[in-house]
């Protein structure tokens, strides 16, 4: 929404029946190594023994509340901009199943533990009408949160960056359960008109895919999205690509997110 970091507290579930103390020592020195990525202070944090392991941090920021970034602001005529591949709710749950070779597992790692700070910094040098982040509830499922009243989404499909080991593992039916329930959830509102030659013919549950840490979608006007993407990929942010456009609501048609 265009804030930054201040502080976190840590919140750590720790199964030390199974998990030893070293690996607990390295999730909470990783997490660390983040807050100060972003320029925060750990303040503090709890601990609690439990069954599963889970870590998580409770965040705080602040914002400008003349410049808040909200995500049903876009406007006709806008172009969408997204900055990380999609694919990573599909590889995830490949890992869980020890299927993934190092060089993926190498690669994942790197997308997720990317932060959004520096794409958000790009971007405050532009005009954003809206932007959401990309997470559990998959590319379609978060774009339907960017509807607003007066709009539809249009998508162009083969412009959406996808991590290409995702496709066998998708094929093969290893897909989260959380990527059928969005879909469940949300393909009434949306239409595919895939052509054979489509990257995603096929692979439609792959738009839907429950992201971990994924990217950001931009809406901005398109005579300033070029640049923004342009911006994106001169500093490393190099799978930012313009994947679809803001367009007029049809009244007549319960369709608001149309895939191409």
């Amino acid at each position: 929404m265009g804030g930054v970091v201040t502080c976190a507290l840590n919140l750590m579930m720790w199964d030390m029946c199974r998990i030893p103390k070293h690996y607990a020592r390295a999730i909470l020195e990783g997490g660390l190594s983040k807050i100060k990525e972003a320029r925060g202070a750990l303040v503090g944090g709890h601990t609690v023994v439990d069954s599963e392991q889970k870590y998580g941090l409770s965040v705080s920021g602040i914002i400008n509340p003349n410049k808040i970034w909200r995500n049903n602001g876009a406007k006709i005529g806008d172009a969408l901009i997204l900055t990380k591949p999609i694919g990573i709710g599909v590889l995830t749950t490949a890992l869980k199943a020890n299927l993934l070779n190092p060089n993926t597992q190498e690669k994942i790692s790197k997308i997720m533990t990317t932060l959004n700070r520096y794409a958000c910094e790009i971007a405050s040098e532009f005009e954003i009408h809206a932007c959401t982040d990309i997470t559990g509830f998959g590319l379609l499922g978060h774009l339907s949160e960017m509807l607003n009243p007066s709009i539809n989404i249009r998508i162009n499909s083969n412009a959406i960056p996808l991590i290409e080991e995702a496709i066998p593992f998708a094929h093969d039916g290893i897909i989260p359960g959380g990527s059928c329930g969005n879909q469940k959830a949300i393909e009434h509102l949306c239409k595919f008109s895939l052509n054979k030659s489509a990257k995603y013919k096929n692979l439609e549950i792959l738009l839907y895919d429950a992201q971990t840490s994924g990217g950001l979608v931009f809406a901005l006007s398109k005579a300033k999205a070029k640049d923004l993407c342009k911006a994106l990929q001169d500093k490393g942010i190099e799978s930012a690509e313009i994947i679809g456009e803001i367009e007029p609501y049809n009244t007549k048609d319960s369709t608001r997110i149309f895939v191409e």
